[in-house]
Protein backbone atom coordinates (compact mmCIF):
# COMPACT_ATOMS: atom_id res chain seq x y z
CA UNK A 1 0.00 0.00 0.00
CA UNK A 2 1.31 3.57 -1.38
CA UNK A 3 2.07 5.56 1.61
CA UNK A 4 0.28 8.58 2.09
CA UNK A 5 1.35 11.95 1.44
CA UNK A 6 2.01 15.07 3.16
CA UNK A 7 -0.75 16.96 2.26
CA UNK A 8 -3.44 14.02 2.44
CA UNK A 9 -2.16 13.51 6.30
CA UNK A 10 -2.96 17.14 7.18
CA UNK A 11 -6.39 17.03 5.54
CA UNK A 12 -7.24 13.76 7.44
CA UNK A 13 -6.09 15.67 10.38
CA UNK A 14 -8.03 18.33 9.71
CA UNK A 15 -11.15 16.27 9.22
CA UNK A 16 -10.61 14.35 12.78
CA UNK A 17 -10.35 18.41 14.06
CA UNK A 18 -13.93 19.41 12.69
CA UNK A 19 -15.64 16.20 14.09
CA UNK A 20 -13.94 16.88 17.78
CA UNK A 21 -15.04 20.85 17.38
CA UNK A 22 -18.74 20.32 16.13
CA UNK A 23 -22.20 21.05 17.53
CA UNK A 24 -22.73 18.19 19.74
CA UNK A 25 -19.53 17.35 20.83
CA UNK A 26 -18.20 18.26 24.35
CA UNK A 27 -15.39 20.03 23.23
CA UNK A 28 -17.88 22.44 21.13
CA UNK A 29 -20.18 22.61 24.14
CA UNK A 30 -17.17 24.44 25.89
CA UNK A 31 -16.13 26.63 23.18
CA UNK A 32 -19.84 28.15 23.06
CA UNK A 33 -19.64 28.58 26.59
CA UNK A 34 -16.43 30.63 26.19
CA UNK A 35 -18.06 32.59 23.11
CA UNK A 36 -21.40 33.07 24.62
CA UNK A 37 -19.23 34.79 27.66
CA UNK A 38 -17.74 37.46 25.54
CA UNK A 39 -14.37 36.11 26.09
CA UNK A 40 -11.72 34.79 24.02
CA UNK A 41 -9.13 31.73 24.01
CA UNK A 42 -6.18 29.64 23.10
CA UNK A 43 -6.03 25.62 22.66
CA UNK A 44 -3.96 23.79 22.14
CA UNK A 45 -4.87 19.82 21.03
CA UNK A 46 -2.30 17.55 21.52
CA UNK A 47 0.64 16.61 24.54
CA UNK A 48 3.80 16.06 22.13
CA UNK A 49 7.27 16.93 22.94
CA UNK A 50 7.45 19.69 20.34
CA UNK A 51 4.38 21.28 21.89
CA UNK A 52 5.70 20.87 25.21
CA UNK A 53 9.49 22.12 24.34
CA UNK A 54 7.29 25.79 22.87
CA UNK A 55 5.24 25.99 26.25
CA UNK A 56 6.55 28.34 29.33
CA UNK A 57 5.10 28.76 32.53
CA UNK A 58 1.43 27.85 33.40
CA UNK A 59 0.36 24.81 35.61
CA UNK A 60 -0.47 21.46 35.43
CA UNK A 61 -4.00 20.80 35.44
CA UNK A 62 -4.03 16.73 34.34
CA UNK A 63 -7.91 16.62 35.37
CA UNK A 64 -10.04 14.98 32.84
CA UNK A 65 -12.27 17.41 30.22
CA UNK A 66 -15.10 18.84 31.05
CA UNK A 67 -16.70 21.64 29.28
CA UNK A 68 -17.40 23.75 32.56
CA UNK A 69 -13.82 23.03 33.41
CA UNK A 70 -12.42 24.26 29.63
CA UNK A 71 -14.67 27.62 30.57
CA UNK A 72 -13.35 28.81 33.35
CA UNK A 73 -9.49 28.24 32.36
CA UNK A 74 -10.05 29.98 29.58
CA UNK A 75 -10.66 33.12 31.93
CA UNK A 76 -6.99 33.11 32.27
CA UNK A 77 -4.59 34.71 29.43
CA UNK A 78 -2.80 31.74 28.86
CA UNK A 79 -3.15 28.64 26.31
CA UNK A 80 -5.09 25.76 27.13
CA UNK A 81 -3.65 21.71 26.39
CA UNK A 82 -5.42 19.62 25.66
CA UNK A 83 -4.75 15.54 24.58
CA UNK A 84 -5.27 15.39 20.98
CA UNK A 85 -8.68 13.36 21.63
CA UNK A 86 -9.84 16.87 23.61
CA UNK A 87 -10.27 14.08 26.89
CA UNK A 88 -8.38 15.39 29.25
CA UNK A 89 -6.89 18.58 30.22
CA UNK A 90 -3.05 18.35 30.24
CA UNK A 91 -1.98 22.53 31.39
CA UNK A 92 -3.58 25.65 31.25
CA UNK A 93 -2.26 29.28 31.21
CA UNK A 94 0.23 28.43 29.37
CA UNK A 95 2.67 30.86 27.50
CA UNK A 96 2.95 29.98 23.83
CA UNK A 97 6.60 30.53 22.20
CA UNK A 98 6.77 29.16 18.82
CA UNK A 99 9.67 30.32 16.52
CA UNK A 100 9.48 33.62 14.92
CA UNK A 101 11.32 33.03 12.02
CA UNK A 102 7.53 31.24 11.01
CA UNK A 103 5.66 33.46 8.61
CA UNK A 104 2.24 34.42 9.71
CA UNK A 105 -0.10 36.70 8.25
CA UNK A 106 -2.18 37.11 11.31
CA UNK A 107 -2.08 39.98 13.20
CA UNK A 108 -3.60 39.58 16.50
CA UNK A 109 -1.55 38.31 18.88
CA UNK A 110 -3.23 35.62 19.85
CA UNK A 111 -3.86 34.35 16.02
CA UNK A 112 -0.39 34.81 15.12
CA UNK A 113 0.87 32.42 17.81
CA UNK A 114 -1.51 29.64 17.13
CA UNK A 115 -1.00 29.71 13.23
CA UNK A 116 2.92 29.75 14.55
CA UNK A 117 2.69 27.30 16.77
CA UNK A 118 0.28 24.58 14.60
CA UNK A 119 3.00 25.20 11.54
CA UNK A 120 5.75 24.62 13.70
CA UNK A 121 4.39 21.33 15.50
CA UNK A 122 1.65 20.07 13.51
CA UNK A 123 -0.28 20.41 16.56
CA UNK A 124 -4.27 21.41 16.00
CA UNK A 125 -4.61 24.76 17.28
CA UNK A 126 -7.73 26.70 18.05
CA UNK A 127 -8.32 30.52 18.29
CA UNK A 128 -10.92 32.08 20.14
CA UNK A 129 -11.81 35.75 18.82
CA UNK A 130 -13.59 37.93 21.86
CA UNK A 131 -13.67 41.09 19.37
CA UNK A 132 -15.28 39.22 16.31
CA UNK A 133 -16.64 36.37 18.52
CA UNK A 134 -15.44 33.66 16.11
CA UNK A 135 -12.94 31.23 16.27
CA UNK A 136 -9.91 29.83 13.68
CA UNK A 137 -8.45 26.25 13.48
CA UNK A 138 -5.15 25.86 12.62
CA UNK A 139 -3.75 22.42 11.39
CA UNK A 140 -0.16 22.95 10.52
CA UNK A 141 -0.44 25.13 7.07
CA UNK A 142 -4.17 25.06 7.29
CA UNK A 143 -6.14 28.00 8.16
CA UNK A 144 -10.10 27.37 8.70
CA UNK A 145 -12.11 30.46 10.10
CA UNK A 146 -15.47 28.41 11.59
CA UNK A 147 -18.31 29.52 10.28
CA UNK A 148 -21.71 30.26 12.91
CA UNK A 149 -24.08 27.38 12.41
CA UNK A 150 -26.80 29.47 10.49
CA UNK A 151 -24.46 30.45 7.75
CA UNK A 152 -22.77 27.02 7.25
CA UNK A 153 -25.93 25.54 6.87
CA UNK A 154 -27.01 27.97 4.48
CA UNK A 155 -23.63 27.19 2.43
CA UNK A 156 -24.83 23.78 2.48
CA UNK A 157 -27.93 23.60 1.28
CA UNK A 158 -27.17 26.23 -1.22
CA UNK A 159 -24.55 23.31 -2.84
CA UNK A 160 -27.00 20.33 -2.18
CA UNK A 161 -28.89 23.05 -4.72
CA UNK A 162 -26.07 22.91 -7.08
CA UNK A 163 -25.10 19.83 -6.50
CA UNK A 164 -29.12 18.34 -7.61
CA UNK A 165 -28.71 19.81 -10.84
CA UNK A 166 -25.39 18.24 -11.42
CA UNK A 167 -26.85 14.57 -10.17
CA UNK A 168 -29.77 15.25 -12.58
CA UNK A 169 -27.57 15.93 -16.03
CA UNK A 170 -25.29 13.04 -14.74
CA UNK A 171 -28.18 10.37 -14.47
CA UNK A 172 -29.48 11.63 -17.94
CA UNK A 173 -26.41 11.06 -19.36
CA UNK A 174 -25.62 7.88 -17.88
CA UNK A 175 -28.80 6.66 -19.46
CA UNK A 176 -27.85 8.27 -22.93
CA UNK A 177 -24.41 6.00 -22.45
CA UNK A 178 -26.55 3.17 -21.51
CA UNK A 179 -28.68 3.01 -24.25
CA UNK A 180 -25.64 3.53 -26.44
CA UNK A 181 -24.01 0.54 -24.76
CA UNK A 182 -26.41 -1.55 -26.08
CA UNK A 183 -26.60 -0.34 -29.01
CA UNK A 184 -22.57 -0.57 -29.58
CA UNK A 185 -22.35 3.15 -31.12
CA UNK A 186 -20.28 4.73 -27.65
CA UNK A 187 -17.91 7.01 -28.75
CA UNK A 188 -14.74 8.99 -27.26
CA UNK A 189 -16.55 12.16 -26.91
CA UNK A 190 -19.52 10.43 -25.03
CA UNK A 191 -17.61 8.54 -22.59
CA UNK A 192 -15.31 11.75 -22.02
CA UNK A 193 -18.42 14.23 -21.27
CA UNK A 194 -20.08 11.49 -18.64
CA UNK A 195 -16.97 10.96 -17.35
CA UNK A 196 -17.14 14.74 -16.96
CA UNK A 197 -19.56 15.00 -15.25
CA UNK A 198 -19.45 12.21 -12.84
CA UNK A 199 -16.12 13.75 -11.61
CA UNK A 200 -18.12 17.18 -11.29
CA UNK A 201 -20.29 15.94 -8.90
CA UNK A 202 -17.80 13.72 -7.15
CA UNK A 203 -15.98 17.14 -6.13
CA UNK A 204 -19.12 18.64 -5.05
CA UNK A 205 -20.05 15.95 -3.06
CA UNK A 206 -16.59 16.10 -1.80
CA UNK A 207 -16.92 20.27 -0.93
CA UNK A 208 -20.00 19.45 1.36
CA UNK A 209 -18.47 16.87 3.52
CA UNK A 210 -16.04 18.99 5.49
CA UNK A 211 -19.48 21.76 5.82
CA UNK A 212 -21.16 18.43 7.34
CA UNK A 213 -18.56 17.32 9.80
CA UNK A 214 -18.54 21.04 10.85
CA UNK A 215 -22.22 21.02 11.35
CA UNK A 216 -22.15 18.28 13.91
CA UNK A 217 -25.06 17.31 14.98
CA UNK A 218 -27.13 19.94 13.30
CA UNK A 219 -26.13 18.30 10.07
CA UNK A 220 -27.60 14.68 9.94
CA UNK A 221 -30.21 15.81 7.45
CA UNK A 222 -27.78 17.28 4.86
CA UNK A 223 -26.06 14.06 5.11
CA UNK A 224 -28.69 12.08 4.36
CA UNK A 225 -29.78 14.17 1.23
CA UNK A 226 -25.96 14.04 0.06
CA UNK A 227 -26.06 10.56 0.50
CA UNK A 228 -28.89 10.16 -2.24
CA UNK A 229 -27.60 12.58 -4.33
CA UNK A 230 -24.16 10.33 -4.99
CA UNK A 231 -26.01 7.13 -4.50
CA UNK A 232 -24.98 6.78 -8.32
CA UNK A 233 -21.45 8.03 -8.24
CA UNK A 234 -19.88 4.53 -7.46
CA UNK A 235 -21.55 3.06 -10.86
CA UNK A 236 -20.84 6.18 -12.58
CA UNK A 237 -17.24 5.94 -11.84
CA UNK A 238 -17.05 2.60 -13.11
CA UNK A 239 -17.02 4.34 -16.73
CA UNK A 240 -13.71 4.32 -16.09
CA UNK A 241 -13.15 0.88 -15.66
CA UNK A 242 -14.92 0.76 -18.51
CA UNK A 243 -13.04 2.57 -21.05
CA UNK A 244 -9.41 3.32 -19.99
CA UNK A 245 -7.18 2.25 -22.38
CA UNK A 246 -4.91 -0.89 -21.19
CA UNK A 247 -1.33 -0.76 -21.70
CA UNK A 248 1.67 -2.03 -19.74
CA UNK A 249 2.24 0.13 -16.23
CA UNK A 250 -1.34 2.14 -16.58
CA UNK A 251 -4.88 0.85 -15.43
CA UNK A 252 -8.05 2.64 -14.42
CA UNK A 253 -6.43 4.01 -11.11
CA UNK A 254 -4.07 5.70 -12.95
CA UNK A 255 -6.33 6.91 -15.09
CA UNK A 256 -8.78 7.75 -12.31
CA UNK A 257 -5.93 10.17 -10.08
CA UNK A 258 -5.18 11.73 -13.67
CA UNK A 259 -8.76 12.68 -13.98
CA UNK A 260 -8.81 13.59 -10.10
CA UNK A 261 -5.58 15.90 -10.28
CA UNK A 262 -7.27 17.99 -13.15
CA UNK A 263 -8.04 21.73 -12.32
CA UNK A 264 -11.50 22.72 -12.66
CA UNK A 265 -10.71 24.46 -15.35
CA UNK A 266 -8.92 21.51 -17.19
CA UNK A 267 -11.76 19.32 -16.46
CA UNK A 268 -14.11 21.20 -18.54
CA UNK A 269 -11.98 20.85 -21.61
CA UNK A 270 -12.67 16.95 -22.59
CA UNK A 271 -9.64 16.89 -24.56
CA UNK A 272 -8.02 15.89 -20.90
CA UNK A 273 -10.47 13.39 -20.28
CA UNK A 274 -9.61 11.95 -23.46
CA UNK A 275 -5.69 11.79 -22.45
CA UNK A 276 -5.97 10.66 -18.92
CA UNK A 277 -7.81 7.74 -20.27
CA UNK A 278 -4.81 7.02 -22.56
CA UNK A 279 -6.76 8.07 -26.51
CA UNK A 280 -4.88 11.59 -26.48
CA UNK A 281 -4.93 14.86 -26.37
CA UNK A 282 -6.50 15.71 -29.89
CA UNK A 283 -9.68 14.11 -30.05
CA UNK A 284 -9.17 13.00 -33.29
CA UNK A 285 -10.77 9.95 -32.40
CA UNK A 286 -13.72 11.81 -31.43
CA UNK A 287 -15.74 9.49 -33.86
CA UNK A 288 -14.27 6.18 -33.01
CA UNK A 289 -16.55 4.08 -31.42
CA UNK A 290 -15.81 2.14 -28.26
CA UNK A 291 -16.79 -0.91 -26.90
CA UNK A 292 -16.96 -1.35 -22.75
CA UNK A 293 -15.85 -4.08 -21.12
CA UNK A 294 -19.22 -3.83 -18.86
CA UNK A 295 -18.16 -2.93 -15.21
CA UNK A 296 -21.13 -0.31 -15.26
CA UNK A 297 -23.84 -2.13 -16.85
CA UNK A 298 -23.93 -5.49 -14.81
CA UNK A 299 -23.43 -3.12 -11.69
CA UNK A 300 -26.27 -1.17 -12.49
CA UNK A 301 -28.18 -4.46 -12.57
CA UNK A 302 -28.12 -4.62 -9.42
CA UNK A 303 -28.49 -8.51 -9.40
CA UNK A 304 -24.42 -9.35 -10.22
CA UNK A 305 -21.94 -9.29 -7.40
CA UNK A 306 -18.77 -7.12 -8.21
CA UNK A 307 -16.83 -10.17 -8.06
CA UNK A 308 -19.16 -12.50 -10.46
CA UNK A 309 -18.45 -8.99 -12.47
CA UNK A 310 -15.28 -9.18 -12.39
CA UNK A 311 -14.95 -12.92 -13.64
CA UNK A 312 -17.40 -11.88 -16.51
CA UNK A 313 -15.32 -9.12 -18.01
CA UNK A 314 -11.99 -10.85 -17.19
CA UNK A 315 -13.46 -14.17 -19.72
CA UNK A 316 -15.57 -12.27 -21.89
CA UNK A 317 -13.62 -8.89 -22.50
CA UNK A 318 -16.77 -6.90 -23.40
CA UNK A 319 -20.17 -6.12 -22.20
CA UNK A 320 -21.31 -7.29 -26.32
CA UNK A 321 -19.97 -10.27 -25.48
CA UNK A 322 -21.66 -11.04 -22.32
CA UNK A 323 -24.80 -9.68 -24.15
CA UNK A 324 -24.26 -12.49 -27.04
CA UNK A 325 -22.91 -15.28 -24.74
CA UNK A 326 -25.52 -18.45 -24.51
CA UNK A 327 -26.29 -19.74 -21.40
CA UNK A 328 -23.56 -22.64 -21.15
CA UNK A 329 -21.16 -20.38 -21.33
CA UNK A 330 -22.37 -18.14 -18.33
CA UNK A 331 -22.71 -21.53 -16.18
CA UNK A 332 -19.26 -22.07 -17.37
CA UNK A 333 -18.34 -18.95 -15.58
CA UNK A 334 -16.62 -19.54 -12.26
CA UNK A 335 -19.24 -18.79 -9.76
CA UNK A 336 -22.17 -18.37 -11.73
CA UNK A 337 -24.33 -21.23 -11.79
CA UNK A 338 -27.48 -21.74 -13.50
CA UNK A 339 -29.72 -19.37 -11.17
CA UNK A 340 -27.13 -16.89 -11.34
CA UNK A 341 -26.50 -17.13 -15.45
CA UNK A 342 -30.81 -16.42 -15.15
CA UNK A 343 -30.43 -12.84 -12.72
CA UNK A 344 -27.61 -12.09 -15.79
CA UNK A 345 -29.43 -12.26 -18.44
CA UNK A 346 -32.82 -10.57 -16.88
CA UNK A 347 -31.07 -8.36 -14.97
CA UNK A 348 -29.38 -7.17 -18.42
CA UNK A 349 -32.78 -7.91 -20.60
CA UNK A 350 -34.92 -5.28 -17.64
CA UNK A 351 -32.03 -2.62 -17.93
CA UNK A 352 -32.14 -2.53 -21.46
CA UNK A 353 -35.89 -2.04 -21.55
CA UNK A 354 -35.41 0.85 -18.71
CA UNK A 355 -33.29 2.67 -20.38
CA UNK A 356 -35.59 2.39 -23.68
CA UNK A 357 -38.74 3.86 -21.58
CA UNK A 358 -36.68 6.46 -19.93
CA UNK A 359 -35.54 8.13 -23.66
CA UNK A 360 -39.41 8.06 -24.57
Amino acid sequence: MAKKGTEERIQEKYLEALKLIAPGTSLREGISYILQSGSGGLIVLGDSKKVRGLCEGGFEVDRPYAPTYLYELSKMDGAIVLSSEAKHIIAANVFLVPSRTIPSVETGTRHRAAERMSKQTGAVVLAISERRASMTLYVGPMKHVMDNIPTLANKAAQALQTLEKYTSILHNAMRDLGVREFQDMVTVFDVCGTIQRAEMVRRIGEEIGPQIIELGSEGRLIELQLREHIADLDEGMLMIDDYYKSRSGFDADDARKQIAELTGKELLNLNNISNALGYGLNMRSVDTYLTPRGYRVLYATQRIPRNVIDRLVATFGNLQAVLRAPREQLVAVDGVGEVMAERIRVGLDLLRNQLSLELR
